[in-house]
């Protein structure tokens, strides 16, 4: 069943926040190789300027990371397009895992493709905020949580995808743990000077498959609460 509507207020916006922005967006998205439509779509419709600062409005849909301050920024539109689509590749998940909620403008997306989002950020006021966008925004299959992500959210695993926002040297065993048997995992691994996408999938049996996606750039994913 699709999501329902995001409300009217949603698609409000002059100038470089404006609808049309939004399609100059998808359409670069288009060129550089986001083929999903219902990503796509997504992007278009989730209204990326509620997600930062007004004073970078203006910005909102450049195809560019963004600060949103605790030193941690909202990722390059492609970015989220091209994790949201890993995960859709193998089917629609049903119970989707991010690990980082940040401005919370990755789980919004994510809301409009599956029927469950689950969000773990660490840093408390980051996730105030973004559960009053989600709010606003009417999307009531987000739940979220302050915690430290690297633990993930034992009591709703299994989770048929998660997804990590935020780069460690290696993918932290707990969250492998809450996979389901045939689930998918996207993250960045690496170092901050060096890291690559990846997507491991499970087959079924307890084993995982691991494949190189692209290069990427993250903050560093940290453990504890703050």
């Amino acid at each position: 069943m699709a999501n329902p509507p995001l409300p009217p207020s949603a698609f409000k916006g002059e100038g470089m926040t404006s609808p049309r922005a939004r399609d100059r967006l998808v359409a670069r998205l288009k060129e550089e190789g986001i083929r999903d439509p219902r990503v796509l779509e997504a992007i278009r419709e989730v209204p990326r300027h509620h997600f930062i600062d007004q004073a970078l409005h203006a910005r909102a849909y450049e195809n560019t990371a963004l600060p949103i301050g605790h030193g941690q920024t909202i990722s390059q539109p492609w970015v989220v397009a091209r994790m949201s689509e890993a995960l859709l590749e193998f089917g629609t998940p049903q119970k989707v895992l991010e690990i980082g909620t940040g401005s919370g403008y990755q789980a919004a997306i994510l809301a409009r493709l599956v029927p469950q989002v689950f969000t773990v950020e660490r840093i408390e006021e980051l996730l105030r905020q973004a559960r009053r966008r989600f709010r606003q925004l009417g999307l009531a299959n987000i739940r979220s949580r302050h915690d430290d992500g690297k633990l993930g959210w034992a009591e709703e695993a299994p989770f048929d995808a998660i997804i990590l926002t935020a780069a460690g040297d290696a993918i932290p065993s707990r969250l492998l743990d809450q996979l389901a048997p045939d689930g998918v995992l996207v993250a960045p691994v690496g170092s901050p000077s060096s890291q690559t996408l990846i997507r491991i999938h499970g087959d079924g049996q307890g084993g995982f498959e691991q494949e190189e996606l692209c290069a990427v750039s993250f903050v560093p994913l940290l453990g504890g609460i703050g």
